[in-house]
């Protein structure tokens, strides 16, 4: 019998708080979502539904994203950026034909600023989470678990390539920079193919069903953040801070189309990307796991060997069941793999690879 230790009662404050943390063997977990399938219960993440005839026109307008010609039964990723250039949000979307779906980190502070932009379009932004809820299939057999559910497999993550400095005009087609495929689910709602798996929207009701019928062995978050922090994928207020830029960490392949008309903040990513070398860089730090095996906690600052003034700072911490305790960190870009950090009492080095 498998036992859920919810984050919540390991650290009620933690952004994580609604889920499970792991289910007896966080490391067990990791190997199973590494090497075949699992499903992680993801549905403490907001939701948006935003239903309405002008729904992706309003929406390419006010993102990075080129929406205007996404088909149905598809999705992508955005960001709201401040007026100069800084992420506010980040969320991942599905559009079914008749509504646009959008999860994200922060969904009442995402609904403010949409109804904010409402003006005079047919569109209705409203937060869904009480009634639908997130689930992700992760593991290189996500299409065989598809295949159990009826609904796959699918078209694998199409993303366009993130042109040079200087691209010429007219170069980059005018469509979403990352494309994913979807399909309806027999329970309602809808599975999105990602390059990590799959996300499943589902009806709050209907949980219990979708998890019997995948057939796969749960999985908690922290086995979840293990991988995505080895894959080095960012998290809106992990990996952010109030100046990041999305050239930082990695967001312009997926959410940031350099070609698309005005929106908010977009003088500066168009500055940022023709001088080709953004201020901060994400990156993968390994801990030495010596002094502590403690995990720094988030926004711990990182600082030179030697130094007080912080280079950076942590944004995820994790163990992972190969790599140990490793984490991901935005960094000033002049760092190198030789640079010898602190990350409180630990030492950190940064993994050469890209």
């Amino acid at each position: 019998m498998l036992s859920a230790i919810p984050v919540a009662a390991l650290d009620p404050n933690d952004p994580d708080a609604g889920a499970v943390a792991h289910y007896g063997d966080p490391a067990r977990e990791q190997r199973i979502l590494d090497t075949a399938a699992g499903l992680v219960d993801r549905s403490h993440r907001g939701v948006l539904a935003v239903p309405g005839a002008d729904r992706l026109t309003w929406l390419h307008s006010l993102t990075t994203q080129h929406l205007t010609g996404l088909a149905p039964m598809s999705g992508s990723e955005l960001l709201v950026l401040s007026p100069h250039g800084h992420v506010e949000h980040h969320a991942v979307l599905t559009d079914d034909g008749a509504t646009t779906w959008l999860d994200t980190a922060d969904a009442p502070g995402l609904l403010t600023f949409l109804e904010r932009m409402r003006f005079l379009m047919r569109v209705e932004p409203a937060e869904v989470t009480a009634d639908w809820a997130l689930l992700s299939i992760v593991g290189p057999a996500t299409d065989e678990a598809l295949v159990t559910l009826g609904v796959g497999p699918l078209l694998p993550p199409d993303l366009l390539a993130v042109p040079d400095a200087k691209f010429a005009s007219g170069s980059i087609p005018p469509r979403p920079t990352a494309v994913y495929s979807a399909a309806p689910l027999p329970f309602g709602g809808w599975v999105r193919r990602m390059t990590y798996g799959a996300d499943l929207l589902v009806p709050r009701q209907a949980l219990p069903e979708v998890i019997e019928s995948s057939g796969l062995p749960p999985a908690g978050i922290w086995a979840f953040e293990a991988l995505r922090v080895a894959a080095r994928r960012p998290r809106a207020g992990f990996e952010t801070d109030h100046k990041t830029l999305p050239a930082e960490v990695g967001w312009t392949a997926p959410a940031v189309h350099l070609e698309k008309g005005c929106y908010r903040g977009q003088e500066t990513i168009a500055r940022v990307h023709h001088l080709g070398r953004p201020p901060r860089k994400l990156a993968l730090l390994h801990l030495d796991g010596i002094t502590t095996d403690e995990l720094p906690a988030r926004h711990t600052p990182v600082t030179l060997e030697g130094g007080e003034r912080p280079v950076g700072f942590v944004g995820t911490a994790v163990r992972h069941h190969e790599l140990g305790m490793i984490a991901l960190a935005v960094v000033k870009q002049n760092l190198t793999p030789d640079s010898v950090l602190r990350v409180g009492p630990s030492t950190a080095a940064i993994d050469p690879g890209l």
